[in-house]
């Protein structure tokens, strides 16, 4: 059985989902193949239920550590993990709801199967067949004649060499996110937005939290001020670091209670133990058992290789999202998949420029950015003056009960236009759409600081910071 399409997009996550939407919206014929659940990564196993998990683990700190500065007694506070669980569930399925009618609303054909690439068919002038291994069982496969495909697999979590995943007592983020129960105490191997994240997380519901890292730094693609903050921030609540530590992967032992790695700093080999860990060192794209042998399509370091407006070495096959191995975000994966969809509709486009893409590590406190750092901005030649306000200064961070962390703006001095900006605090990754959109309009300082910020909010420290790059901050 077969039937034609002027656009099959193999992967239904953020990327290939709102690909599809944009798609319809254009008049395209459209059907999307997904083997798993429509939403992917980001809503089944990353960003929305790890968000839900971290509001929980929020309430319950704030409940049991601050609520009496604030007034309130809530004496004989718990934690019903599994009720975690069910709200973290439900706030998926809803959601997974939401995408399925989207599809409907868009006369999106879905087939729930995995898609190889065929090549072209003798049958068709299309230049383009999926088959559709379906999966419910049936005999006959799909077959899926296309004008144009977008490959949208998205990523799966890395391991290190020997340290065997059995998503129990080594877990990737995946096995963590469907924990029944917590452990008393966990090794997270990597310091990155995930590992800190879920450092964060798990401390705040009691979780005894060591990271390790081969690094210096946590956070290492980010700005070294807000990293060195957060290292700070995330000890003071009682996370250890490991850092700069030569992981011996070979040394790993499991037993039913526990499981100990050892490391390397410098010439001293010592050891962990933990109930648990969590490795946390990336995601690789999944490109196997697609179908890729039967295209043109080339591969580099395990990602599919794009031109600017994401199409592939066969014209009318097009890659986006974790796949092609650029920022392994979701929102841009869902902006690689509109420009795509563009694209093949024949829109004349300007390239996505990654450094107005924003970044956010949902932690407490949250870090948010958009830009270059400032090591990034001195290796590009440029020179800067740097504006800084502290939440300490801004009155709804002390009405929040949260003033840790600060605003900094970087700025060329030639052009004067802002070129970075970097947060740590509370409700940043709010914060940062405001910065992403002055770098958009090619703002200045004045022109961001010209514009009245309601009082008190925490965003009139993005405005005071923007005074404080020519010394003007008024609060400071």
């Amino acid at each position: 059985m077969s039937k034609e399409y002027d656009v099959v997009i193999l992967g239904g996550g953020t990327g290939g989902y709102v690909a599809a939407i944009r798609a319809a919206q254009l008049g395209l014929t459209t059907a999307i193949v997904e083997k798993a659940k429509l939403g992917g990564t980001c809503l089944h196993s990353g960003c929305i239920p790890s968000k839900a998990m971290l509001k929980s683990a929020e309430v319950y700190r704030v409940t049991r550590d601050e609520a009496t500065e604030y007034g309130v007694n809530a004496s004989d506070v718990s934690l019903d993990f599994s009720q975690v669980q069910k709200r973290k569930s439900k706030i998926v399925d809803q959601l997974h709801a939401g995408i399925e009618g989207l599809m409907k609303k868009g006369k999106i054909d879905v087939y729930h199967g995995t898609g190889r690439i065929l090549g072209a068919s003798i049958f068709s002038p299309m230049p383009g067949t999926i088959s559709v291994e379906m999966d419910n069982n049936k005999e006959e496969n799909e077959i899926l004649i296309l004008k144009n495909l977008v490959l949208a697999t998205g990523s799966k979590p890395r391991s290190l060499p020997g340290l065997e995943i059995d998503e129990k007592s080594v877990m990737t983020s995946d096995g963590a996110l469907v924990m029944n129960t917590l452990p008393s105490s966990i090794t997270i191997i990597g310091g990155g937005v995930i590992g800190i994240e879920w450092a964060s997380m798990l401390v705040d519901f009691g979780v005894d939290v060591t990271v390790m890292d081969r690094l210096d730094q946590i956070l290492a693609t980010e700005d070294k001020e807000v990293a060195k903050a957060m290292h700070k921030a995330l000890e003071k609540r009682g996370v250890k670091f490991i850092l700069g530590a030569e992981i011996m992967t070979d040394s790993l032992q499991k037993s039913d209670s526990e499981v100990t790695i050892s490391y390397k700093l410098g010439d001293e080999e010592q050891s962990v133990t933990s109930e648990r860990m969590m490795v946390s060192v990336g995601r690789a794209p999944v490109v196997d058992d697609i179908g890729l042998q039967n295209t043109e399509i080339q591969i580099e370091n395990g990602c599919i290789q794009t031109n600017k407006h994401f199409q592939t070495k066969d014209n009318h096959i097009y890659a986006i999202g974790d796949v092609i191995g650029g920022l392994q975000l979701a929102h841009v994966a869902e902006h690689e998949g509109i420009h795509a969809i563009e694209h093949i509709a024949g829109k004349q486009l300007n390239p996505i420029d990654y450094d107005l893409v924003p970044r956010c590590v949902y932690s407490h406190p949250e870090t948010a950015a958009v830009g270059v750092t400032e090591q990034q901005a001195k290796d590009r030649g440029f020179d800067v003056k740097i504006g800084k306000f502290p939440f300490q200064a801004n009155g709804k961070a002390l009405v929040n009960g949260h003033a840790d962390g600060f605003v900094k703006i970087i700025v060329d001095k030639k052009t004067d236009d802002i070129i970075g900006v970097h947060m740590m605090g509370s409700h940043v990754t709010d914060l940062i759409s405001e910065a992403g959109l002055a770098m958009v309009l090619n703002a200045v300082p004045w022109e961001v600081s010209s514009a009245i910020h309601p009082h008190p909010t925490l965003s009139e420290a993005f405005s005071e910071a923007a005074l404080a790059v020519e010394g003007l901050a008024i609060h400071m």
